[in-house]
């Protein structure tokens, strides 16, 4: 089986990991929800030492996360557990939770139950990160974002860029407080959100 590689993570990560090491520089176990190839899990875990990073996924993809886990050889990165968005969550509390590239290829029901579950297993004072496109006050941010919005519609209707506002209502309604939203390349955003 072949190695999966996602060209999108290889050119955020890098971005992403300059917010990561200021918002998780006391977090003690992060969550990925959603580990997808198994590369960001890799590069931050290796680059935040101070934590440990959990892996998650669907089951049928374990396979290619832990091919990235068995290359890397880092003691504090966990193979993926299986978690699927319709059900209860089989994490224990921690402190940082991270998810990219997720609230845009699921229906709003799941989105709804991905915080409903954030806040559940989410420390009282603990850190969720969320990267990936966003559209504010009902409109794209570009161009290119607006096809990619076109293109997940007709993947799946239930699917599509989320409102900003709309996120982040959802996420007070669980105890979930905006702290940061940073802009990102390729008109993507990575929102931080604390639990009070």
């Amino acid at each position: 089986m072949n190695k999966p590689f996602s060209q999108a993570c290889e050119n955020n990560k890098q971005p992403i990991l300059t917010i990561l090491q200021q918002v998780f520089a006391e977090t003690k176990n992060v969550v990925e929800i959603g580990s997808g190839s198994g590369q960001h899990a890799v590069y931050f875990a290796q680059h935040l030492p101070n934590l440990m990073w959990q892996t998650s996924e669907l089951l049928f993809n374990h396979a290619g996360i832990n091919q990235w886990i068995d290359e890397s050889s880092l003691t504090n990165l966990l193979r993926p557990v299986t978690l699927d968005l319709n059900n209860a969550w089989p994490i224990d509390i921690v402190d940082g939770l991270f998810t990219a590239n997720t609230l845009h290829i699921i229906s709003w029901s799941l989105v709804t139950a991905f915080f409903d579950n954030a806040a559940k297993h989410l420390a009282k004072g603990g850190t969720l990160c969320i990267y990936g496109p966003f559209n504010y006050q009902g409109k794209y941010t570009s161009e290119s974002n607006a096809q990619f919005d076109l293109w997940l519609k007709n993947r799946d209707e239930n699917s599509g860029i989320r409102d900003f506002e709309a996120i982040k209502k959802l996420a007070l309604s669980v105890g979930l407080t905006l702290s940061d939203d940073h802009t990102l390349p390729a008109n993507n955003r990575l929102l931080v959100f604390l639990k009070r």
